[in-house]
């Protein structure tokens, strides 16, 4: 393992004062970026209305609205963080947010759905070079004693932009067009130029060595393959598809290829050797594994608060309140946890916790007490916030300073395939599980009706609202197939969670020992000597 040398350069006197400002202004841009990922889930209804109200965006151009832009912003990450070690974060920070805004101001203008998917795409590319950037910059303005509590705060920022978002969403499609909700980025992207422009200073590495265009061509070429492949096994809901499996293997063969490419080159982009250590690779499988648990989760609530319980989008985004403002709470104060008891029981901890209130969502019913859900995803933002802090101190600490914006480009990359696999994996099961407990409910319906009824609940309910009394029966069986489906899934999502509890009992480490009272002082002697 590598880690920054002793004599590693200070941190300028005038940049260490305003270094909390600094951090306000790094969540201030990770905040729009992280926000538009949830803000969108609350427009789709919207979205898919006919024009004048929407734009009559079917249900595959709603999912390409949403995997657009997590197909560009996970296979551009790695990249990103790569050009910003070389030409200077606060460039490529600068960079990105504006690509970021000019993409939601045109957003905001789509006139069809494929322009609102092309411009999605945008937002995406500026959005790859922001994230990586904040952590980096973040890194390079805190001594590492501080670097800790620094870090949990800008996850804490993550949880902030996870609550606001669906109800920031709901307040603006109480008062405006669908439109709004991407055209509010433009001015926070305008405020968070200025401050950048203001407080935040460069850095880069200062050994960047030789570029290296085949690696980065391999690593971009086999994340995008593999993501494609992810998020389209999941819009089929049939990962056996031949076309799904072979750009899933396309991509591994691929990314394998820059595995190997990376460790015979002498000028690699990626130092391959950092995942021989247990515990890297232990922190980078624990956060994958925590966000797959997270999005799938969060996928399957969703549609349990607004189509099985009648809750709208801006009551679902007040109801998930608690699960952001877990983290806003502990992310921080993780830290005291880890000096306690050490990373492997603290985050340990966190994914038993998490699992255990993934499996209590196999026991909901209709009518299940929303306290109860609440308190879930209090646990659940309590879990999440003892694994994002921990995790991704060891992450960062691993590399070298000038290293830190490849080390927050894998962890984000790693992050957010993580999340596509989640919501496309779980989606799938949610989806065919679904189908197997309604499709005898729809007997009665013409055959090309049936197939359409059984892709989803929301599906089955837009077709008993088009048949009028007649559609009154399919409601309760709907009802009862996806509680059953939400409970197949929730179970799959908290074997993932155990797995990654596992994972990091066996390789992370535990609490330094402390040293020995005679130890202690024969120091204390030494140093008076």
């Amino acid at each position: 393992m590598t880690t920054p040398p002793a004599t590693a350069s200070r941190i300028p006197e005038e940049v260490h004062r305003r270094r909390w400002a600094i951090l306000g202004v790094l969540m201030l841009s990770l905040l729009i970026v992280v926000l538009d990922n949830s803000i969108l889930n609350v427009a789709i209804k919207t979205i898919s209305t006919p024009a004048p109200v929407g734009l009559g965006a079917t249900q595959s151009e709603l999912e390409w609205a949403i995997n657009a832009y997590t197909l560009v912003f996970a296979g551009l990450l790695f990249t990103a963080g790569l050009i910003g070690d070389r030409v200077g974060r606060k460039k490529v920070l600068l960079g990105g947010l504006v690509v970021f805004g000019v993409g939601s101001a045109l957003a905001a203008e789509s006139g069809s759905p494929t322009q609102l998917i092309a411009y999605r795409a945008l937002m995406a590319l500026g959005a790859a070079f922001v994230m990586p950037a904040t952590l980096a910059v973040l890194m390079n303005v805190f001594e590492r004693e501080e670097q800790p509590k620094a870090i949990g705060m800008w996850a804490g920022g993550v949880g902030l932009a996870i609550a606001i978002g669906p109800i920031t969403g709901g307040l603006l499609l109480d008062h405006f067009w669908w439109g709004s909700v991407f055209l509010v980025n433009v001015p926070i992207v305008i405020l968070a130029l200025v401050l950048m422009v203001w407080l935040v200073p460069d850095s880069r590495d200062p050994r960047p060595g030789r570029l290296d265009p085949v690696g980065v061509v391999l690593s971009v070429i086999g994340l995008v393959l593999l993501v494609y492949g992810i998020i389209k096994g999941g819009e089929l809901a049939d990962f056996t598809d031949a076309k799904v499996l072979a750009t899933i293997v396309a991509g591994l063969v691929v990314l394998a290829a820059f595995v190997v490419y990376e460790k015979r080159s002498d000028h690699p982009s990626l130092d391959v050797t950092y995942f021989k250590n247990k515990v890297f690779s232990a922190a980078m499988a624990a956060i994958a594994l925590v966000f797959f648990a997270l999005m799938g989760v969060t996928f399957f609530s969703v549609f349990y608060m607004q189509s099985v319980r009648g809750y709208s989008p801006l009551q679902t985004g007040a109801l998930m309140l608690p699960l952001a403002a877990a983290q806003l709470i502990f992310a921080p104060r993780a830290r005291l946890l880890v000096d306690r008891f050490g990373n492997k029981v603290t985050t340990g901890g966190g994914l038993l916790l998490l699992a255990a209130m993934l499996a209590a969502f196999a026991g909901f019913e209709k009518d299940t007490p929303i306290w109860l859900l609440e308190i879930i995803f209090f646990l659940m933002g309590t879990g999440m916030a003892h694994v994002m802090t921990p995790t991704s101190v060891v992450i960062m600490q691993a590399l070298p300073r000038e290293k830190a914006g490849s080390a927050s480009a894998l962890s984000n990359t790693f992050r957010q395939v993580g999340g596509a696999l989640g919501i496309a994996i779980l989606g799938s099961v949610l989806s065919t599980a679904y189908r197997s407990g309604i499709e005898d409910k729809l007997g009665l319906l013409p055959a090309g009706l049936r197939d359409t009824a059984g892709e989803s609940i929301e599906a089955t309910l837009g077709v008993a609202a088009k048949l009028g009394p007649r559609g009154n029966g399919l409601i309760t069986p709907a009802d009862d197939a996806f509680l059953h489906a939400m409970h197949v899934t929730a179970l799959c999502g908290t074997g993932v969670a155990l797995i990654g509890a596992l994972v990091v009992f066996l390789f992370l480490p535990g609490k330094p020992a402390a040293p020995q009272k005679g130890e202690e002082k024969q120091e204390l002697v030494a140093a008076a000597d």
